[in-house]
């Protein structure tokens, strides 16, 4: 894929983590120049790293602390200039399921503070870097989920988190052109991916079997699949005419099942 991005930079958070990393490493091997965000566990960007050393910026971060994403994109545009594109990919998913009736509202509170507040504070500072550093184009990519599009039983937190970004797109992109004017703001969703957040459950081959139920490829997405998605919305030449849509890469997932075989009482 050729998405002409050549020297553009592009900040990517949550850029440890199975999506974030392959995004980052398509990104670089387009020619971008990318300051890769994360929280915990840089091991793997750092072998990116040794591979591109004038091209990766390694940045620690939490998403959650306002003084830290303004340090983040300061330090970005001292490596690399203005930040043309962000890709909004840091998240949190509890990995044990609860009822709406026992979850702790702390758990509330960390997973809204991390998956949109998180993206709130880092499109803020990004529309004020395009406000500082005038171009025609830019562009903001979140990450969503299609538990945000169908729901998900005992992760509510997560799924109203994510749903939620949908009504922060449709402002953003009407903003974004008063600063950029061929700026532009869409959402990729990803459905079940092969990534260190679902490797537990997808272990359960019961439970992929479920899945793959309402899934018409039958297979689950592997990080290249969503990582592919996010550079082809990101770049102005390919994807230069789409703003505030909704890409979900699913596998042509219209629905969930919501009780196994021996649930059902005919």
């Amino acid at each position: 894929m050729d998405a002409y991005l050549d020297d553009s930079h592009v900040l990517i958070t949550g850029a440890s983590g199975g999506i974030g990393h392959k995004t980052t490493e398509l990104f670089l091997r387009e020619g971008a120049k990318v300051t890769a965000a994360y929280h915990t566990k840089p091991k793997e960007l750092k072998k990116l790293n040794a591979q591109f050393p004038n091209k990766l910026l390694l940045a620690r971060v939490d998403v959650r602390e306002e003084h830290q994403v303004e340090e983040l994109f300061d330090q970005g545009k001292a490596g690399f200039g203005r930040v043309d594109i962000l890709v909004a990919n840091a998240g949190v998913a509890n990995h044990q399921g609860i009822g709406i009736h026992e979850m702790p509202l702390q758990q509330w509170n960390r997973t809204l503070a991390v998956n949109l507040t998180g993206v709130f504070l880092c499109a803020k500072h990004f529309f004020r870097n395009l406000d500082e550093h005038h171009a025609d184009t830019a562009a903001l990519v979140m990450i969503g989920s299609t538990a945000g599009v169908f729901g998900e039983a005992w992760y509510c937190d997560y799924a109203a988190s994510k749903a939620a970004m949908h009504g922060l797109m449709m402002s953003l992109k009407n903003e974004i052109v008063h600063l950029a004017p061929r700026g532009r703001v869409n959402i990729v969703n990803p459905g079940w991916t092969m990534t260190p957040m679902a490797e537990m459950a997808l272990q359960d081959e019961d439970m992929v079997k479920t899945i793959l139920q309402t899934v018409p490829l039958r297979k689950t997405a592997v990080t290249e699949d969503i990582a592919s998605a996010i550079v082809f919305l990101s770049s102005d030449r390919l994807a230069g005419h789409i703003s505030g849509q909704s890409i979900t890469v699913a596998g042509g997932m219209e629905g969930r099942v919501l009780f196994s075989w021996d649930e059902i009482d005919i």
